[in-house]
């Protein structure tokens, strides 16, 4: 029998090749991505060489993107997926442009492109009768005035528990939660006006839930547009919450929840209704100045101006604005959104982004400063649930980060 101890490295030397601190190694080692041995002698540890070239190899970036791997630092790398692609100032939906798709399509089929990368025409989502039930229950017990984003993160909970087979985590299953879900969260929602004539397809059931005023064909397509320009956008925060979540193979109702928990800051889903409010002051005051210069002044960032992914025009609101500008109630809103524009250049030169996009119209429509979050809410759902899809299919628990311990060294007397 042949000795192949000779041909293990020690704990110096796999730390160097991977690039790591020792205490980085063993962490790896607990984590059950590397395995050690105890030396000759049982001073110290060796590894495996073979081993540690196969994780140092995952650990660097591909032209196509990476798994979810560790760096050098023992933090992770990009994750591979099909969704979404941003290149320049285009966005793409399995390698179609995202305006395109919003122009030709409703929000239900752009869902299902993304899900299943098949185009479904015509397709429309259904809620069935015991999660509705039990959504508008559970919404019905909450305290007088929730907002809509307290009763979709209720409802989702309450749809789960109607759900008997949220546990069957097969694409087919997934999708007919997913394909159910949606229209539950829109239906428990409490109506706000009448339901519109085409009740069939969702932007249309939403439309209720926002407003009071009537709904007319050309505000309800800049919604069903905005509803299919916002079902994902790569990895966005609340979208990495969904994806570790169903990394620990939770369900999609819990995805989904996940999701919804990020979301809920003034970093990320309310960035609409901070700039509804700006919009509606400015049209109050009859100009962007004194608005404007009132939020420099403070030092805060104008709401609705510059995305970081993109160096010029945000591509979801230049399309939206285009569809508002057939509205024709939408034309004081659109002028003082211009206004916000032309003013905030000339301190630093920023786009409008997607929020402003959504300010307008809630503005417009007399929606609430929470409609945007809720449009925002119900579209992202769709692209959550795609990335679980696309995670259920990965090793499970392999975004388990390693902490940097930086505390007082141990071991400490008892306190």
């Amino acid at each position: 029998m042949t000795d192949q101890s000779a041909d293990r490295i020690t704990t110096r030397e796999a730390a160097a090749r991977l690039g790591v601190k020792p205490e980085t190694l063993y962490a790896y080692v607990s984590r059950g991505l590397l395995t050690s041995r105890r030396a000759e002698g049982g001073r110290g540890s060796t590894f495996d060489p073979a081993e540690v070239a196969a994780l140092a190899a995952r650990a660097r970036p591909a032209a196509a993107g990476q798994d979810a791997a560790p760096d050098g630092d023992g933090g992770w790398g990009r994750i591979r997926t099909g969704i979404t692609l941003i290149e320049g100032d285009a966005l793409y939906f399995r390698g179609v442009e995202a305006t395109g798709l919003a122009s030709a399509y409703g929000f239900e089929e752009v869902a299902e492109w993304l899900w299943t990368g098949e185009l479904r025409r015509g397709i429309r989502f259904t809620a069935p009768e015991p999660l509705l039930a039990a959504a508008r229950s559970a919404g019905d017990a909450l305290p007088a005035g929730c907002g809509p984003m307290d009763r979709l993160r209720v409802a989702v909970l309450a749809a789960a528990t109607a759900d008997p087979l949220r546990f069957d985590l097969s694409q087919d299953a997934v999708l007919g939660s997913a394909r159910g879900l949606i229209p539950t969260l829109v239906g428990a929602l409490p109506e706000a006006g009448r339901t519109h004539r085409g009740e069939g397809r969702l932007a249309w059931r939403l439309w209720s839930r926002l407003t009071a005023l009537p709904a007319d064909e050309a505000s309800l397509r800049v919604l069903d547009a905005a509803l299919a320009l916002l079902v994902d956008h790569d990895l966005a925060a609340s979208t990495l919450a969904a994806r570790v979540a169903a990394s620990a193979r939770a369900h999609p109702y819990a995805v989904v929840s996940a999701g919804l928990g990020a979301l809920d800051g003034p970093l990320h889903g309310q960035a609409s209704a901070m700039a509804h409010r700006m919009l509606a002051e400015v049209l109050e005051r009859g100009s962007a100045g004194p608005v404007v210069a009132e939020r420099l002044r403070a030092g805060q960032r104008v709401p609705g101006l510059g995305h970081r992914l993109y160096r010029g025009e945000d591509p979801r609101a230049r399309l939206l604005f285009h569809l508002l500008g057939r509205v024709p109630a939408a034309a004081d809103a659109l002028a003082a959104a211009r206004d916000i524009g032309t003013t905030a250049a000339r301190h630093t030169p920023l786009f409008p982004n997607v929020d402003l996009a959504l300010a307008v119209l809630s503005v417009s429509s007399a929606m609430p400063p929470e409609a945007g979050e809720t449009v925002f809410s119900v579209a992202r759902t769709a692209g959550w649930i795609a990335h679980a899809l696309e995670e259920y299919q990965e090793r499970p628990l392999r975004m388990r980060l390693s902490g940097t311990y930086q505390g007082p060294p141990p071991p400490r007397p008892l306190p």
